[in-house]
């Protein structure tokens, strides 16, 4: 059939009205296809076509032809499932009524499988297979339409179909057998494209089976050509959710390191520059935990799309129930999957199984594989069910008789296929979701239980049992790599969806459920890489720890499983997993502490890990409580252990200087410096981790030189014995830098960090919390100096990224909005920085109680602040707190208090209290000569302030030769063009800023 092209004056053909119909599915090509004809100035309508199964199909065509133009077709073999209806029917209609009108309908074909014969009257253009011009050559042909000289240019171009996104990032296969729903798609589409930049976020919720991976899935294949880049981010586990989405870093090729932490953030500083791509699709499947959500969802241009069961994200995204199947999808879901059973028969399933999607998926593969007749089926689900089921499987609602369904499906493989048998209980003792099934494969020699064996040596079994399940709905196959390259067997992975995963595991019976816990915890132990303190280990590490409670490794004795147990909770510590590795050793402790006696090696080694977590986490008291458990154990244990108890006093140190008890930590650490040198060595690991942490004492206790000795003899040592890039060496490094800057010496101490925190970066990532301490140390270093004018939009930086790996209520994030904040009042930004302290000073009295000496200490920024708003009467009695809190805790002489004093001298002095700020001045200026040299910038700082109230009493020439002093001072150590040395010389009241600091 040829259509005859009619042509204007230009060449172009005069423009039609074309209706282009296309089944849901289909929804990209039919874009594109508009597109194409509107680009050679055609009008087009698209419309979503699935005819109605009790309407007649020539009605359903008779009203197509309604419309003006002629009816383009969108085929393929899915085309003709719409209904669905009996082939029989589709021929008679295209043989008669189509072929009567065959002058305004038109057809493209996307497949290269067979059609319906009656479907040649319609001769459709294969548009399979070719590229993007050819396609368009063909539709302009087909429908005898020329090209414009000129075509016009699309607002909004649309992407050639087969053409895949820039990135495109392990979204699952779609599902060919995808039905319905096609309303509640374009309802997302829309609220997602109608939603405000930066707050595009919709959830689709609904309780487990409802469908709403294969919405999200389909979304995604059916939209793809909105969007540049499309990642899915498998979020059941939280470890597993931030590596994946952090991975996308790599697809955008940022420059990041391989700590989840940095990854994260580079992602969400491009996703929100729209930098390299601006059109976007982020899916977080299964994301039911909440926690942290703010500091993982991404904003800008793009769109996130999240699946879960959890009602609490209605507070923070648009939220889209995702009901059961309408009837009709129901019924012509199950008519697709099994063909030879009738739409009433249909009907009867789908109420039995109440129109959830999950249980009729089963269903439908069970009666399309077996061929069963309904009635039978039926019959035995509910004779089943009354027998031996009494309970629902979940308490979501979910229907009875889909146990006693996959029941039926269990006996059938027990009988046909026991080998696929095998590896579903293989599957359901590691935890559901992806599963790492190819481990058994990447291991061939582990010491596999006998009857397992065959996984490892028949690959065409492993592969029928794997095809079997996966025919039947079991599992989908999830092979993980980048695209078109081909996976082997060892890389395998599979999908198990959650509810399947529980309704197996309480039906496969007990009597092998052992043998395959035993297993999959010996593949998990082989799979350990050995070493949790590389963060190149990290990404597997995050693999493996979600399935090693479903494997029974918290319940192993055996010790190789028990060390991939305690890595995996090293993992944590190393990567700032403090909240997921506290919930984890919670539960290893639940179950070791009924198979180990508590001061056996593993529980002592959990004990010590638990207790990094409490402390890196802020929980300083349970930490100290823990260790201080474990050690009157140790003590009145029988036998000695020496080393036991000097890691858990080390500890202990650790925990009592973050609770302000400076004294006493270190007391308590110089023991363990002394028992550690003896007993191991000088430079043993412990000993030097022990000099350290003595070295932490001494600057809390204000003994910044004797700090800056011990720190710097130890960075040798540790140089020598470690290396220079050991994470150890590194974390010295930074040490003596914060010494050298606590004693004044900023030049120097910037010129050494700023080679400290490159090599961080370089080992361990920028956004690695011991790389967020080192930058921390660089970017203060350069605040002192005073010659950086650039450093405040760096802090701001630094403090998103540390507010982002910590969350805003840590220590560490507590620290920097005090260090911001103060910055911010010395430059002008009062309103912010007074928010800022304020947040910080709350934060540290819920965190520490207002004893601590740092909640005391920021009673003194809360000063600075009202004596910047001219509230001079509540800042004088702000810093007379501070100055008497913190001498009754940390004595008169310490650095803290000296600075306080400074501070309540100027305070009198605006007050008009000179005698006391006299007398103050000069009991301060003593005191910081004694404890901190004459030389030292706090030092000269006092002796400008007390010449300054000198004058004010007319003791001229006192003040003059002070003031003089102090300026030389300055000059020598700071530079005659530091700010500090500015503002003495012109007579500008020096103050003193309190840097909260927990060790």
């Amino acid at each position: 059939m040829t259509e005859q092209r009619r042509s204007g004056a230009d060449g172009a053909t005069a423009s039609e009205h074309i209706l282009v119909v296309f089944p849901g599915y289909h929804r990209s090509w039919a874009a594109w296809i508009g597109q194409c004809l509107e680009r050679h100035g055609h009008r087009t309508t698209l419309q979503r076509w699935d005819p109605p199964r009790e309407v007649p199909l020539e009605d359903s065509f008779g009203d197509l032809l309604l419309s003006s133009g002629r009816v383009l077709l969108v085929l393929d073999d899915w085309f003709f499932e719409l209904g669905p209806r009996p082939a029989g029917e589709w021929n008679d209609v295209l043989r008669g009524f189509v072929a009567a009108h065959a002058d305004r309908i038109a057809a493209v074909n996307l497949t290269n499988r067979p059609l319906l014969p009656a479907t040649a009257v319609l001769e459709p253009a294969s548009l399979w297979g070719i590229g993007e011009e050819g396609a368009e050559e063909r539709l302009l042909t087909r429908l005898g339409l020329n090209r414009l000289r000129t075509p016009r240019t699309p607002s909004t171009p649309v992407r050639y179909p087969d053409t895949r996104c820039d990135v495109w990032g392990e979204v699952p296969h779609r599902n060919p057998r995808f039905t319905g729903r096609d309303d509640l798609l374009t309802t997302l589409h829309q609220r997602l494209a109608d939603a405000e930049r930066g707050a595009a976020v919709c959830t689709l919720l609904g309780m487990s089976g409802i469908g709403k991976t294969q919405l999200a899935t389909e979304y995604a294949h059916r939209f793809s050509t909105d969007y540049d880049v499309v990642w899915w981010v498998n979020s059941d586990d939280r470890n597993i959710q931030r590596d994946r989405f952090g991975e996308l870093a790599v697809e955008l090729g940022l420059r990041s390191g391989s700590e989840p932490g940095e990854r994260i953030r580079a992602v969400r500083n491009a996703l929100r520059r729209g930098d390299p791509h601006a059109k976007w699709l982020i899916v977080f499947d299964g994301w039911d935990d909440t926690a942290g959500a703010d500091t993982l969802l991404p904003q800008g241009a793009g769109h996130v799309l999240v699946t879960s069961r959890n009602r609490g994200w209605s507070e923070r995204a648009d939220v889209l129930e995702v009901p059961a199947f309408v009837r009709a999808e129901s019924v012509g879901y199950l008519m697709r999957r099994a063909g030879h059973i009738t739409a009433a028969e249909a009907d009867e399933v789908a109420a039995e199984f109440g129109d959830v999607p999950l249980p009729l998926v089963q269903a439908a593969s069970w009666l399309g594989e077996s061929r069963m007749e309904v009635p039978e089926y039926l019959r035995m689900v509910r004779e089943r069910r009354l027998s031996t089921v009494d309970e629902p499987v979940t308490g979501e609602g979910f229907p009875q008789s889909s146990m006693t369904s996959w029941s039926i499906l269990l006996n059938r493989l027990r009988r046909a296929q026991p080998q696929a048998l095998d590896v579903l209980g293989l599957c359901t003792s590691f935890a559901p979701g992806r599963i790492p099934l190819g481990l058994i494969r990447a291991y061939p020699h582990a010491d596999l239980p006998e009857e397992l064996r065959w996984m490892t040596a028949d690959l065409p079994a492993w592969t029928r049992a794997l095809d079997t399940l996966v025919n039947y709905s079991v599992l989908t196959r999830e092979t993980r790599g980048p695209v078109g390259v081909e996976m082997g067997p060892h890389q395998e992975s599979v999908h198990m969806h959650r509810l399947v995963h529980d309704i197996i595991t309480k039906l496969i019976g007990t009597d092998s459920r052992e043998t395959h816990r035993r297993a999959v915890r010996t593949l998990l132990a082989e799979a350990d890489p050995g070493n949790p303190l590389d963060s190149r280990n990290w990404p597997r590490y995050a693999e493996l720890l979600p399935h090693l409670e479903p494997s029974g490794a918290f319940d192993s004795t055996r010790p190789r499983v028990q060390e991939a147990v305690l890595n995996s909770l090293r993992y944590c510590v190393r990567s700032g997993e403090y909240t997921t590795g506290l919930a984890l050793a919670q539960r290893i402790r639940d179950r070791w502490s009924q198979l180990l006696a508590p001061l056996t090696q593993p529980m002592l080694d959990l004990t010590a890990q638990e207790s990094n977590l409490m402390q890196a986490g802020g929980r300083f008291r349970e930490a100290y409580d823990l260790d201080r458990s474990v050690l009157e154990r140790l003590r009145a244990a029988s036998g000695s252990n020496t080393i036991a108890e000097l890691v858990t006093q080390d500890s202990m140190a650790n925990s009592l200087r973050s609770l302000g008890r400076y004294d006493e930590a270190y007391r308590l650490q110089q023991q363990v410096l002394d028992g550690t040198a003896e007993l191991l060595g000088a430079h043993e690991p412990t000993t030097l981790r022990a000099r350290h942490n003595l070295g932490v004492s001494l600057r809390l206790l204000g003994r910044y030189r004797d700090a800056y000795e011990l720190n710097l003899e130890n960075l040798g040592t540790r140089e020598s014995v470690l290396r220079v890039r050991h994470i150890s060496t590194l974390n010295s490094a930074s040490a003596v830098t914060h010494d050298l800057r606590l004693l004044g010496r900023y030049r120097e101490a910037m010129a050494r960090q700023e080679p400290v925190v490159r090599l961080h970066v370089q080992v361990l990532g920028a956004q690695h919390p011991q790389t967020l301490g080192a930058r921390t140390h660089l970017v203060m270093c350069r605040r002192r100096e005073g010659g950086y004018q650039d450093v405040g939009p760096s802090m701001e930086s630094l403090l998103e990224e540390l507010a982002q790996v910590h969350g805003r209520e840590h220590y560490r994030t507590l620290n920097f909005l005090t260090n911001y904040g103060n910055y911010l009042r010395e430059h002008g930004d009062l309103s912010q920085a007074r928010e800022l302290i304020e947040e910080a000073e709350a934060g540290y009295r819920a965190l520490l109680g207002p004893a601590h000496p740092v909640a005391t200490g920021m009673l003194a920024n809360t000063g600075l602040i009202m004596q910047a708003a001219g509230e001079r009467a509540e800042a004088m009695s702000m810093f007379e707190s501070a100055l008497a809190g913190l001498t009754a805790t940390l004595g008169p002489d310490h650095p803290w208090v000296l600075g306080c004093a400074l501070c309540a001298t100027g305070a009198r002095n605006f007050n008009g209290r000179i005698a006391d700020a006299v007398e103050l001045g000069r009991d301060t200026v003593r005191r910081a000569q004694r404890s901190l040299g004459g030389e030292h910038p706090l030092t000269l700082s006092c002796q400008v302030a007390l010449a300054a109230d000198l004058r004010a009493v007319r003791e001229h020439e006192e003040a003059g030769k002070l003031e003089e002093d102090g300026l030389l001072g300055l000059t020598r150590t700071l530079g005659a063009q530091h700010p500090h040395t500015l503002s003495a010389r012109q007579r500008t009241r020096p103050y003193w800023d309190f840097e909260p600091y927990l060790g």
